[in-house]
């Protein structure tokens, strides 16, 4: 069983890599990106009246710059390469333009006063001047010719021309492999922050609400559900089946929004918005307690409604397959009290397949609904995907989905040693 495991395990990697490497390709050749809203905000700052990207008047220059900035100066390849860590990516970039004729220029380094000099070979190729007290071997440079400038530029100006001349372009970078291999997500194309530095903040927020849910969840779907299995076609059995079918026939976000309305925006009971107060950090422990219950109490409502028709009827269900079974009937009809044979032996193989969703709940507690954060404005982890989709956020896409999808694979092992652990009947060989 151990090797089963491992093996599993050893299939992480480059199952991750499969999945990111078709979202990062969906990313970069699916029209509209972020690359393509920032060339729509440049030209509406050319003058706006233009309807088209190829009326943006922006130079090769400019167009260089955003491509460069949102990661689309490179071959596909490479570029996924440098996201994933594999090959150094260019950090700390600076630019400087070379005169007519000129083979040489002053390129200022990022964040000093200093320049390093860069001169440009026949061939093309960069050289870096020695330069008096300063260390210029951390520091590689490239040249841009006018032909790449002008082709650039024509793939975002299609059927038309450039009739000025461009120059040449020096542009000094420090190589360095930082990508999710070293774990290094990127930055926020929209908010300039690093992505991982976003999602601790969110963190806390989705695991708090997922941990409850699961931990209340299962608290109380599996006793009702043994209770219902004990219980079937009584008063009790058919009441409680009414309310957990109506409650999981309402979406869990269409309950949010009558619950802000009524609770929160006409009685007032509850807050309209947010995780906790403004003053949340002035409160003593036990108003912070106060708090936090006040404002999570209707989100929690909602996240728990959807879940408990199913796991309380897998409960049942199960429970009533095994105590028709005969090993329970024989057990009985030896003298075995009926309790002891519902909790000793039945309901361990009964909670089984429950046990098994617990691994693949892993996802949730850390992902949480967006549609749930959004209509009570809690900043999570899942509204922050959602927004991100929503502004062509291409690093905080890839970061959501490399998290969500290394949680989802690690949870189906999970829910396999679990399974494993309940029932001995199984080998994973």
């Amino acid at each position: 069983m151990a090797a089963y495991f491992l093996r599993r395990l050893l299939l992480i990697p480059p199952t991750l890599i499969g999945m990111t490497l078709a979202v990062f390709a969906l990313i970069q050749f699916t029209p509209g990106g972020r690359l393509e809203m920032a060339l729509m905000e440049a030209r509406m700052k050319e003058g706006g009246r233009a309807t088209n990207l190829q009326s943006s008047g922006l130079t090769p220059g400019q167009i260089l710059k955003l491509e460069e900035q949102f990661g689309h100066d490179k071959p596909f390849p490479i570029a996924y390469l440098s996201w994933l860590g594999a090959v150094p990516r260019e950090t700390n970039r600076s630019r400087a333009e070379f005169a007519p004729e000129a083979t040489e220029t002053a390129v200022k380094v990022p964040g000093t006063a200093a320049v390093i000099t860069v001169k440009r070979l026949p061939n093309d190729k960069a050289e870096l001047m020695a330069t008096e007290g300063l260390d210029t071997r951390p520091w590689r440079a490239r040249i841009v010719t006018p032909e790449e400038q002008l082709r650039r530029w024509k793939s975002r100006h299609p059927g038309q021309e450039l009739d000025t001349p461009q120059p040449y372009l020096a542009v000094l970078y420090q190589p360095k492999f930082s990508g999710l291999l070293q774990g290094n997500l990127g930055d926020s194309t929209r908010y300039s922050e690093p992505v991982w530095e976003m999602m601790k903040r969110r963190f806390p927020i989705s695991i708090f609400f997922g941990v409850i849910s699961l931990l209340l969840t299962y608290t109380i779907c599996v006793p009702l559900g043994v209770i219902k299995a004990i219980k079937h076609r009584t008063v009790l059995d058919n009441v409680t089946s009414l309310l957990i079918f109506i409650g999981y026939a309402i979406p869990g976000f269409v309950l949010g929004v009558f619950l802000v309305v009524v609770f929160a925006a006409r009685l007032g009971w509850f807050p309209l918005e947010g995780f906790v107060s403004p003053d949340f950090s002035d409160l003593s422990i036990w108003g912070k307690t106060k708090d936090l219950a006040h404002h999570a109490f209707l989100p929690l409502v909602c996240y728990l409604v959807g879940s408990f028709a199913s796991l309380t009827m897998l409960v049942k269900n199960n429970l009533m397959d095994q105590l028709a079974a005969d090993y329970v009937r024989t057990a009985v009809a030896k003298g075995l009290d009926f309790k002891r044979a519902v909790f000793g032996h039945a309901l361990r193989n009964a909670f089984i397949p429950a046990a098994a969703t617990m691994g693949q709940a892993l996802t949730l507690v850390v992902g949480g609904s967006f549609l749930i954060e959004r209509i009570f404005d809690i900043d999570g982890f899942g509204l922050m995907g959602f927004n991100a989709l929503l502004e062509r956020d291409s690093s905080i896409i890839m970061g959501t989905v490399t998290i969500g999808g290394l949680l989802l694979m690690l949870g189906n092992v999970l829910s396999d040693l679990i399974t494993a652990r309940l029932d001995p009947r199984i080998r994973f060989e």
